[in-house]
């Protein structure tokens, strides 16, 4: 049950329902989860400083279980998600910067439980 959270000072309109679809396609598939597990919150429009300019910039957090939990993971993870955004959100790899997170089933809570007991 991943979850991926994007900051951008980039307006909504660059985040239309085609690219959180295809965001979601991109995720699973790097993460190897099925789309229907797949939570996606996009925060756009904030102020936002990243390397010292306020040019556009996405920070983009994937949170999930199982999958985040080495760097020879996310590294396969941040190359295939990079290059979705650079191509998608037409930003260069410096403006974009991705935040992994490990979670235990104990952690994701879900149908009045946590994942450990589903």
């Amino acid at each position: 049950m991943p979850f991926v959270d994007i900051q951008s000072n980039l307006p909504a309109s660059s985040f239309s329902e085609d690219f959180l679809k295809k965001l979601c396609s991109c995720t699973a598939a790097a993460l190897g989860k099925p789309e229907e597990r797949m939570h996606l919150v996009v925060q756009p429009g904030l102020p936002m400083l990243v390397g010292g300019s306020c040019s556009p910039c996405v920070i983009l957090s994937v949170s999930a279980i199982g999958v985040t939990d080495t760097a020879d993971k996310n590294k396969e993870h941040s190359a295939k998600i990079f290059e979705f955004l650079t191509r998608e959100l037409s930003l260069t790899a410096d403006r974009i910067t991705i935040q992994f997170h490990a979670l235990q089933p104990h952690q994701v809570g879900k149908k009045g439980t946590v994942m450990s007991f589903l």
